[in-house]
């Protein structure tokens, strides 16, 4: 079993100590962002089903949160807003909170079987009502709540991370009856918990 000692550790504690190890881009790919959607960046957007939300609280308390959502994300105001539906879900609002405090948020957009990711940043605000709710309802059902988020930044991540995980190659996949199920992981987890005092 692999034991972490952080004496057997050198840290990296500086930009100039990441810099030693990983040279800089070249500019196209360190001034890549943009502060708005385009109209291609929105058609990935939109075709993207997965996305992922980061956000974060005053007292540092972080969430990354997937988002699965057949209705997808609407892009509006020329390409400097979007909005998503919050959908049923265990209902701890984690992300929502977060946003509540402190509304600075990190998106990442995912199409199934492409490799390609997109990400935004911005700032968020949730709201349980808007005009555009009628456009955000699944199956006739329109969302309690919804995040707007006012874009400030938009870059494509490479597709390194897509292509060494195999994620999208059934044939890289592991045997699923050999893992736990959520029921199993749950358990798991309180129990451990329990037991070390967590």
């Amino acid at each position: 079993m692999t034991v972490w000692r952080p004496e057997d550790a050198e840290p990296v504690t500086t930009e100039e100590e990441l810099r030693e190890a990983v040279a800089p881009p070249l500019d196209v790919i360190a001034n890549k962002s943009v502060g708005g959607i385009d109209a291609l960046s929105r058609q990935f957007i939109e075709a993207a089903t997965l996305y992922f939300v980061a956000t974060t609280a005053p007292d540092g308390s972080l969430d990354v949160s997937p988002r699965g959502d057949p209705s997808g994300v609407l892009v509006f105001d020329g390409g400097r807003a979007l909005a998503f539906a919050d959908r049923p879900g265990n209902r701890r609002l984690d992300s929502l909170r977060n946003l509540v405090r402190h509304p600075r948020i990190g998106m990442l957009f995912v199409v199934p079987g492409r490799a390609d990711v997109l990400r935004v940043n911005g700032r968020a605000i949730v709201v349980r009502a808007a005009p555009f709710f009628d456009e955000l309802a699944e199956d006739g059902v329109k969302p309690a709540l919804a995040v707007v988020v006012e874009v400030e930044e938009l870059f494509i991540h490479c597709a390194n991370a897509f292509r060494r995980s195999g994620a999208w190659e059934p044939s890289t996949w592991p045997d699923a009856a050999a893992l736990p199920n959520i029921g199993r992981l749950f358990t798991s987890q309180l129990e451990t918990a329990e037991r070390n005092g967590w």
